[in-house]
């Protein structure tokens, strides 16, 4: 009678449950913002079930795991090892190398100077019997002078030193032009060509040039006279003012003082920075190659990040002094507290920017001044393999190779 009774509540409320969800369902029909497409997630919770594991699958976990922990440290050994020896960085150094294939593919199948004298441009004609008449046709006596190459960093003109001269015969020059000025104005005016300029009165020398005429009517002269000194002052200020630069002058001029001739030779620096992450010093990096009118590219790479700059003798001069002095590579919260390891400081400054390469190349390589983001070596010196400059990258990366080695 018990479980009867416990069966018979346990209908009613179902009952009541199933009644109370029919409620809700008429409630949310009637809605006007009901829409029937859009299907009703259960309330309800699924019920858990048992999830059997296979026999031996932990054991087979528990192997791997022991098999991974062997291998890694073998590979320690190994690396270790090859450190001692040297074996590591000379494989690194030798995937660096430039393949044969490369250089095969860059020889050609017949040489320009024996491609006029070959009648189907091949290296077989040598091996056939022509007659010699035909054979050396092209052979001449005209001597052919080849075109003078100029050398890279000589110019074509002489240059001219500029004679510094002192203060004293800067002036002594300016009075001799002067001079000279003067008397070819005296001259036209002599002759008639100039108008005589009426005297060059001022209030100090009005009784001496003036005499009797500032004393019968001074305030008329007086007047006069100050007229004459605002003309005067009036005509200074406006020959200033004509002579003034303006706005794009001035920033012509300073774009032209920066430009330097790169005619004779382009003059190249390859950086290799360890760590460009701080947006402080990669915006000095990129505005002073901009500011100084350089070219090039920096290349950013995870591991190492490259900086090629090309252009004229001050500017490289300059920026080099940004690059190893002005930046600060390292963090002032990785600084060392005690200031007296000044040599450890230095040393480690340098390790972070270091000059790979620098010297002078007949032309530019790079057209403008670009940042690059590599995330693969292959990619960083595809990228530079464009612009024919991807031995800048191999000198780069073997010097990082050896440095990680004597570290």
């Amino acid at each position: 009678t018990l479980k009867a009774n416990i069966r018979a509540q346990q209908r009613t409320q179902f009952r009541q449950i199933s009644l109370q969800h029919q409620k809700k369902d008429e409630e949310v029909e009637r809605n006007p913002y009901f829409d029937n497409r859009v299907a009703l997630s259960n309330m309800g919770r699924n019920r858990k079930q048992f999830k059997f594991n296979e026999p031996g699958k932990f054991i087979k976990q528990g192997q791997t795991l022991r098999f991974k922990a062997q291998l890694e440290k073998l590979q320690s050994e190994i690396a270790s090892s090859a450190r001692k020896t040297g074996i590591s960085s000379a494989t690194k150094l030798a995937l660096i190398a430039p393949s044969t294939e490369e250089r095969e593919d860059d020889i050609p199948l017949v040489e320009w100077w024996d491609a006029d004298l070959l009648p189907n441009r091949t290296y077989a004609d040598c091996e056939r019997e022509v007659p010699p008449e035909y054979k050396y046709r092209e052979i001449t006596n005209l001597v052919e002078h080849p075109i003078p190459v100029q050398t890279v960093g000589v110019p074509s003109k002489a240059v001219v030193i500029p004679v510094m001269l002192t203060k004293t015969e800067r002036k002594k020059i300016r009075k001799q032009r002067r001079r000279e000025a003067e008397l070819e104005k005296q001259e036209k005016i002599r002759f008639g060509f100039l108008e005589k300029p009426e005297p060059k009165v001022r209030i100090s020398n009005l009784m001496r040039v003036l005499g009797t005429e500032a004393v019968q009517d001074p305030t008329k002269i007086t007047a006069h006279v100050k007229a004459q000194m605002a003309e005067r002052q009036q005509k200074h200020e406006q020959a200033n003012a004509s002579r003034k630069l303006t706005a794009e002058q001035k920033r012509a001029k300073k774009i032209k003082k920066l430009q330097e001739d790169t005619s004779t030779g382009v003059h190249v620096t390859v950086y290799r920075v360890k760590d460009l992450s701080n947006l402080s010093n990669r915006f000095k990096v990129d505005m002073n190659a901009q500011q100084y009118h350089l070219t090039g590219c920096v290349l950013v790479h995870p591991g190492m990040n490259l900086v090629i700059v090309e252009g004229g003798p001050k500017g490289l001069k300059k920026y080099k002094r940004l690059m190893l002095n002005r930046i600060k590579w390292i963090p002032d919260k990785h600084r060392d507290d005690d200031d007296s390891d000044n040599e450890g400081d230095t040393n480690k400054k340098s390790k972070f920017c270091t000059v790979v390469w620098e010297g002078i190349r007949d032309e530019r390589s790079f057209p403008d001044w670009r940042f690059k983001q590599c995330m693969s070596e292959s990619l960083a010196r595809e990228h530079l393999k464009r612009y024919r400059t991807e031995h800048y990258w191999d000198m780069a990366l073997s010097e990082s190779i050896v440095e990680q080695e004597r570290d």
